[in-house]
């Protein structure tokens, strides 16, 4: 019997894969989910002043919160303990046990911010409490504390965040613009101003007053935030019952804008983002306003916390009800019970054209002087009186001299401008029967619906979408206008002032310089006014400040499938503003004039939001329809 031995071979030690984060490694990739971008801050350390009741609040604002963010309050403070815990990982005064995340009344309660901001920023804390002497002063860094000391400084807190994502340079790279960032800032500084109107609360962007909201009513608040249009066109919405209670604003038909622009709904005074209740409202207001509108509301629901869970996003905008479905009843109600007590009523006929709604003829009252007036003239005399007709006057042979006179200088003139006219269109029929589509002076055209407009061509006709159209050939000449080819501006005899509210304040400033590149001479007035000192010299009279509030609204809200540029979105929401709208009732000429520069773009067979301009129906697929 043979025993073998194999040789001894040494074990090898394979070491552990698992292992614990370092503490600042772990912050900063949970501060990912907490601070987004400087706005993120804001609102996490508003939310904190409100929280130890405060009554005065101060933003202070460097670079869009880049370099510097300060939040400065006179709440209650903390001692020089709490100072340093409340920087670390879950550290929090308002949860005890289980039951107290069920009984959520503060805005804070997860004790992540601080350490957050602590992670990926340089913090510098003073804080001091009513009833000590002196206050403490912390500074930390990379979620380590550098610095802590007593400091003499006023009862509250001062905290200040500088030189944001410092230590992550990765996640800095993907901060916006300032402007953008701003938006972003003033966004979340007017929601957690508006849930607490009796807070005085201030805003400075760069040693620049932007806000300064003196504490008063909710409606107050809501003027001093979305611009003094709404003063006279809300409706207070109440009611009271046993499970919950809403009340706040929402806007008169005439406040409706083509985009979701200042919508608000609270929870217990946390804004939250709810496309549910959102179509509550929607409802409410269906048969008021355009299907293609949206109205203003501010609303605030208030109902026992054991009712909501406010637990279920790092941001607490999004929330879970109970009952969703009765939420939704009571809102729904709410709403079309203030509107019909109220009397609200639609004060426009959507059917008709909306430019000659707002003529002064139509929307002004027809007084009793206007009506003596009219009465005593002649032509009314003549209308009215059985055997009149013949007696109108008939203009003087003095008057029609003057009038030939008038134009006889310019005979010369017209004659060379309507052989250029002559050869722009024959330039323009060839460039037209090269596509296969040819629009001249015998083609007849018809408006369907003050919408569409059926264009014969052999063997087929087109509809065209009037307003797709205009869109398309307003998005070329502005394109061509930002690639260099200048838009001729015609400045303005009496410039118009722009009073807009901080948040727009800050979007047009960014923009001003696309704006002259597409004929809008638009210079900053301060304190958020502009004057308008020049516009597109196609542009009627009277529409600036209505095309610059729709399309700052259009830019704010663009919802693309595709990541376009600033110039990009600008163009395209100029182009829906100024487009002639669906309703609107077309000469022969301006169809002809429409269709001319719609054939003659690079790409004319869709809008720029990529919907047809126009559908082309064949003569066999119509005769297919009526079975011939």
């Amino acid at each position: 019997m043979f025993l073998y031995l194999r040789p001894f071979k040494s074990l090898e030690i394979v070491p552990d894969k698992i292992v614990l984060l370092p503490d600042n490694i772990a912050n900063q990739i949970a501060a990912g989910e907490v601070i987004q971008r400087p706005a993120s801050a804001v609102k996490e350390l508003l939310e904190n002043a409100v929280d130890a009741g405060a009554t005065e609040i101060k933003l202070f604002v460097n670079d869009a919160g880049k370099t510097l963010l300060q939040v400065i309050d006179n709440g209650s403070g903390m001692s020089e303990t709490d100072a340093r815990m409340c920087f670390e990982r879950h550290a929090t005064s308002k949860i005890k046990n289980i039951d107290d995340l069920f009984h959520i009344k503060t805005m804070g309660f997860r004790g992540e911010a601080l350490a957050s901001i602590a992670a990926v920023a340089q913090v510098e804390l003073k804080t001091k409490r009513a009833e000590d002497e002196t206050g403490a002063l912390i500074e930390v860094e990379n979620s380590i504390v550098t610095r802590q000391e007593p400091v003499a400084v006023p009862n509250g807190t001062s905290i200040a965040m500088k030189n944001l994502f410092f230590n992550v340079p990765a996640r800095r790279n993907f901060l916006k613009s300032n402007g953008a960032e701003m938006r972003h800032i003033v966004d979340e500084f007017t929601r957690v101003a508006m849930s607490f109107p009796h807070i005085l609360f201030t805003l400075a962007s760069n040693g620049q007053q932007v806000f300064h909201l003196e504490a008063g009513s909710l409606k107050q608040r809501i003027v001093q935030l979305l611009g003094n249009t709404y003063n006279a066109k809300m409706v207070s919405v109440k009611e009271e019952t046993d499970y919950m209670n809403i009340y706040g604003f929402t806007g008169k038909p005439e406040t409706a804008k083509k985009t979701r622009g200042d919508q608000y709904f609270f929870v217990n005074n946390r804004f939250i983002k709810s496309a549910y209740l959102n179509h509550a409202v929607m409802n409410a207001c269906q048969q008021m306003i355009p299907a293609d509108s949206f109205p203003m509301y501010v609303l605030f629901i208030d109902l026992d916390p054991t009712q909501v869970d406010v637990n279920v996003h790092p941001t607490k905008q999004e929330i879970k009800f109970e009952d969703e479905k009765i939420i939704y009843a009571f809102v729904q109600a709410a709403v079309k019970h203030s509107l019909a007590q109220f009397s609200i009523t639609p004060t426009l006929d959507f059917e008709l054209d909306a430019s000659i709604q707002q003529l002064p003829s139509v929307s002004q009252p027809f007084t009793v002087q206007n009506k003596e007036a009219a009465v005593s003239s002649s032509l009314y005399k003549g209308f009215t009186q059985k055997h009149q007709a013949h007696f109108i006057d008939k203009p003087s042979q003095s008057e029609l001299k003057s009038w030939k006179d008038f134009y006889k200088p310019l005979e010369k003139e017209v004659a060379v401008f309507d052989y250029e006219k002559t050869q722009q269109q024959q330039q323009s029929i060839i460039l037209q029967k090269k596509q296969g589509i040819a629009i001249d002076e015998n083609t007849e055209l018809a408006q369907v619906l003050n919408t569409y407009i059926i264009v014969p061509v052999t063997g087929s006709f087109l509809l065209v979408n009037q307003q797709s159209a205009h869109e398309r050939v307003l998005y070329e000449q502005m394109k061509k206008a930002a690639d260099g080819k200048s838009i001729t501006m015609q400045r303005s005899m009496f410039p118009l002032t722009l009073e807009l509210t901080p948040s727009d304040a800050v979007l047009l400033n960014e923009l001003l310089q696309d704006l002259s590149l597409l004929g809008y001479l638009i210079e900053p007035f301060g304190n958020n006014s502009f004057v308008v000192q020049g516009t597109p010299a196609d542009l009627e009279d009277g529409n600036e400040k209505q095309l610059i509030d729709f399309t700052l609204e259009q830019y704010k809200h663009f919802s693309s499938d595709i990541k376009i540029s600033n110039r990009e979105k600008l163009i395209r929401s100029l182009a829906r503003q100024r487009a002639t709208k669906s309703g609107t009732r077309l000469t022969e000429r301006e169809m002809r004039q429409l269709l001319n520069d719609l054939f003659n773009c690079d790409v004319y067979n869709t809008a720029p939001d990529g919907n047809p301009t126009y559908l082309e129906f064949k003569q066999e697929q119509i005769e297919k329809m009526f079975g011939r």
